[in-house]
């Protein structure tokens, strides 16, 4: 019996180091970038929100069903978050530092063709990402409305001087729940003063094809439907939720696994 224990045991803890298995990819500047890979079907990249890292997707249902589903799942810490490098020069940021470190993940990866879902933030990069990268056949933007595109969105002001002290009603809640973390604010503040910036002429050249997803209580960051409009091969997506609860629900979940089939 205790042989058969131990046995048992060993197969656990083997599952487990598996499952938590972090890869690095030495990027453009020296930085190492984290990330996961499971699976062994198509590849789909999952990007992850503001304040958070690749361990959000944890959290929801759509990773676990990817993997059910066949596919092979690959989840980047953007540079600045979690197991990746924490530069906090101005200049590791600049000049869409975050999409160039997918570029060449993908290319490290020697992928030809893959899916990828964002969401928050992390469709920010993402529709970027699309814009100078043609390999990505779908691509999922969830959680975002079309305010982005503005280079001067009053939102993302307003949160790149939040993390530098200047810190409003609106803002003070995000501030909180970073320091409950101890996430580094002041890479939070170059996260959002060096955030991609992806022109309404830049999103009608995306050749990929697209789905729109948000919640029906989620205009945080302009009108989803909006967004759809200005991007050529889209579709859009209404799910229950709110901003902070949609990735993690099924209907969210079986939207994208039944655009990706």
């Amino acid at each position: 019996m205790m042989i058969k224990y131990f046995s048992f045991l060993l197969m656990l803890l083997a599952f487990i180091e598996v499952q938590d298995q972090v890869d690095y990819m030495t990027s453009f500047d020296e930085n190492q970038i984290a990330f996961t890979d499971e699976g062994s079907g198509f590849p789909v990249l999952l990007v992850h929100g503001f304040i958070n890292d690749g361990g959000m997707w944890e959290r929801s249902l759509l990773k676990q069903q990817l993997l059910n589903q066949g596919y092979r799942v690959i989840v980047p810490d953007l540079r600045g978050n979690g197991k990746s490098d924490k530069p906090e020069t101005e200049a590791a940021y600049q000049n869409d530092a975050e999409v160039q470190d997918l570029i060449l993940l993908i290319k490290h990866l020697k992928i030809q063709e893959l899916h990828a879902v964002g969401y928050s933030r992390g469709s920010i990069v993402l529709a970027k990402l699309l814009s100078q990268d043609n390999r990505i056949k779908k691509a999922v933007l969830g959680g975002m409305g079309v305010d982005f595109t503005d280079s001067q969105w009053d939102r993302r002001i307003m949160f790149m001087n939040a993390f530098n002290g200047k810190i409003t009603e609106e803002t003070k809640g995000a501030v909180d729940y970073a320091s409950s973390i101890d996430a580094n604010l002041w890479i939070l503040h170059l996260l959002q003063k060096y955030q991609p910036v992806t022109s309404l002429s830049q999103l009608k050249k995306i050749t990929a094809q697209v789905l729109v997803i948000a919640g029906d209580e989620d205009l945080d960051n302009g009108n989803p439907e909006e967004l759809k409009n200005e991007i050529p091969k889209s579709a859009l997506k209404i799910v229950p939720g709110n901003h902070n609860e949609t990735y993690k629900t099924a209907p969210f979940s079986e939207a994208i696994l039944q655009f990706l089939e």
